[in-house]
This record gives C-alpha cells, sequence and structure tokens, in this order.
C-alpha cells in the first residue's frame, strides 16, 4: 500500500505550537506568530493530554477543538492534536481537523490502538504514531499495522525518544537506532522527529533537531509557546515562536545521495550504527557520572572516604563474568571499567573540592 502521509514534496515536514492547548487566545496567538515565521506547516496542540498521574492538568478536553477549527480557519494552516481513543477520534472528525496522532502512552497499548483503528475505518485521513514508551520496535510496528488493516494509507511515526529511569541528560534517550530500524522496516512510512520530548529542555533542541535532520528525517514537531515559562505542561521544553523560527532558519538540510556502490553503502550504514551506539555510549556515561557526583555529596556530608575498595573489587569482579557472556575479552573489560571508575573518582574529588 502505498503511503501519501506527507502533505509536502521536500522534508522537512515542520509542525509546531503548545504542547497543551490552554486557551482559545493563547493558542491563535502561538499560531499567527508560528506563521508570521514562514517555517511551519501545520499547528500542533494538546486538547487531550494523558497523564501518568492524576493529579496532572490532562488537557482542556473537546472544549478546544472550536478552537483549533478557528486557527485553521483563520491561518490557512492544517492543524493536529492527540487522540487515545475512539471517542476522541468522533469529535476530531466533527470540528474537521485534520491530522491525528496517537502518544507513546496509547502506542504501548494495542488494545487501545485498535479502537482508534476501527474508529477510523472508511475515514481518509493522516495519522502520526509516535514510538512507546520504553524501546519496543514491535509496539511501533504493530500500532501502524493495525492502522493499514484498517484501510489507512496515510500514516507517519513519531520518533520522541524513550524513556530510561537512569537517564541524566535527556528527557526521554534519543536511542536513534530504533528509528532507523524502524525505517528499514517500513521504508515508504515518514519519520517525524519531536526534539521537545526528546530534550525536556530548550538548550539542547536545536542540537537534536539538526541531529535527525542530518539522519534524513522527514520532518520536526516541536511545541512552542507563547510565555513558555508559565505552560500549564512541559514549561521547559517549550520556546516561543520567534525562538523556533530562528532555529528552523538556522537548520542544515544535507542532500541525501545514497552511493552507487553496494558495498559501500553497506560500509556506511554500519558506520552510521556504531556512530548513534557511541552517541548513547556518551549519555549513558553522562548519566553515570551525574549519580557519582551524587555520591560525593554524600559521602563528603557524610565524612565517608570517596574510596571503597572492596566495593571496587566486587565491581570488578561483577563486569568480568558478565564480560564473558557477552564475548568480550576480560582484558578490555577491566581496562574500560577501571576506566570509568577512575573518571568516577575524579568527579567525587571535584565534589570533595568545592
Amino acid at each position: 500500500m502505498k503511503n501519501t502521509f506527507l502533505p509536502k514534496e521536500n522534508r522537512p515536514l515542520l509542525i509546531a505550537g503548545p504542547c497543551s492547548v490552554e486557551s482559545e487566545e493563547q493558542l491563535l496567538s502561538t499560531a499567527k506568530r508560528l506563521q508570521a515565521t514562514g517555517k511551519v506547516d501545520m499547528i500542533r496542540g494538546g486538547i487531550w493530554k494523558p497523564r501518568t498521574r492524576p493529579n496532572a492538568f490532562e488537557g482542556v478536553g473537546a472544549i478546544g477543538l472550536p478552537w483549533m477549527k478557528r486557527v485553521k480557519e483563520e491561518t490557512g494552516l492544517p492543524v493536529t492534536t492527540e487522540v487515545a481513543k475512539a471517542s476522541h477520534v468522533e469529535l476530531c472528525l466533527e470540528f474537521g481537523i485534520d491530522v491525528l496522532w496517537i502518544g507513546a502512552r496509547t502506542t504501548v497499548n494495542p488494545f487501545a490502538v485498535q479502537e482508534i483503528a476501527d474508529a477510523l475505518k472508511g475515514v481518509d485521513i493522516p495519522i502520526m504514531v509516535k514510538n512507546p514508551i520504553n524501546p519496543d520496535l514491535g509496539l511501533w510496528l504493530g500500532a501502524v499495522e493495525r492502522l493499514q488493516k484498517a484501510g489507512l494509507n496515510k500514516i507517519g511515526a513519531i520518533h520522541r525518544g524513550f524513556s530510561f529511569s537512569g537517564e541524566k541528560f535527556y528527557r526521554n534517550r534519543p536511542q536513534w537506532q530504533y528509528a532507523i530500524d524502524f525505517k528499514q522496516e517500513m521504508p515508504d512510512v515518514p519519520m517525524i522527529n519531536d526534539p521537545s520530548h526528546i530534550c525536556g529542555r530548550r538548550d539542547i533542541l536545536q542540537k537534536v533537531s539538526q541531529k535527525a535532520m542530518d539522519l534524513n528525517m522527514d520532518g520536526l514537531m516541536i511545541e512552542s509557546h507563547i510565555d513558555p515559562d508559565k505552560a500549564w505542561s512541559d514549561a521547559k521544553q517549550q520556546i516561543t515562536p520567534e525562538v523556533y523560527g530562528q532555529m528552523m532558519k538556522d537548520l542544515v538540510l544535507r542532500e541525501y545521495d545514497p552511493s552507487n556502490n553496494p558495498q559501500r553503502s553497506e560500509l556506511e550504514k554500519l558506520r552510521k550504527q556504531i556512530n548513534l551506539i557511541d552517541d548513547e555510549l556518551i549519555s549513558i556515561l553522562s548519566s553515570r557520572m551525574a549519580v557519582a557526583r551524587d555520591i560525593g555529596s554524600y559521602k563528603k556530608e557524610n565524612n565517608i572516604t570517596i574510596l571503597q575498595s572492596a566495593r571496587w573489587q566486587h565491581i570488578l569482579g561483577k563486569y568480568k563474568e558478565k564480560a564473558k557472556a557477552h564475548d568480550l575479552s576480560d582484558d578490555f573489560i577491566t581496562r574500560f571499567i577501571k576506566a570509568v571508575h577512575d573518571e568516577s573518582i575524579n568527579q567525587q574529588e571535584k565534589v570533595f573540592g568545592e
């Protein structure tokens, strides 16, 4: 089945708007200021906000749909919002929402995805599917397959990163390889990157957006708010429309030109995988050192020595055993773990010296 999701021929498809729709004025003002940048193709806005904890703001609900309709009428731009069940779909269709998306918390539930797919049978509307919260490629692919079996042929995927309890740098660890694996399994499904949910903060949005473009992703979905610090949800990751516009102007778009040499093409693909894994290693090591500094603070406050020899010997022995199970040499794992341990000591010494 040919996928006809993308409404424009050239990448990237640029989607922007507030994490949560808060009022008609807030949504319309954000949309018009985004439109003024000349760097947006579609306005996003969260009407229903599935949350992990029950006391968090869960969206204004259906009263926001007429506001989305007005944005569409006054800007001429298509609008998109998240749906989590059949009743959401029915209301969105009633108010002429142009594009729907399924959120990460819904993608993890095949029953919920199937309910949405059933509600869309016979409807010609584009829909995007975010990756599930945890790195499970099968769930992500399965959600798209359920929509395809319902007869939908305008489907996109959204890469928003994956939850990891030990992550200290990103809000959701990108694990780019999962997005690449998805593209290899479903090359006709466009891949939209969501830097806002990957970063969880403004200062690295540009870097992650550029990384997505360098990996030949088909678009970006970025959260923008007229007053980000006062946003009702995810304030730290939102930016003003003007900052968004400058970010998009600063993006470097590279030509995709695969080599005619199949062997070289395969080598480049493998090298790219190595680069992505190395990026993940740096992120993981950064998270580890953040915890090491916290341990240093605890030791300093409780007058405990930095070096705990018995624990170090236990750690080393444990990882030597694990290395054998993964076909890694004893010499390599010893040098690697020793280097990590030495850096942890250095980080704790800095804390003691503060």
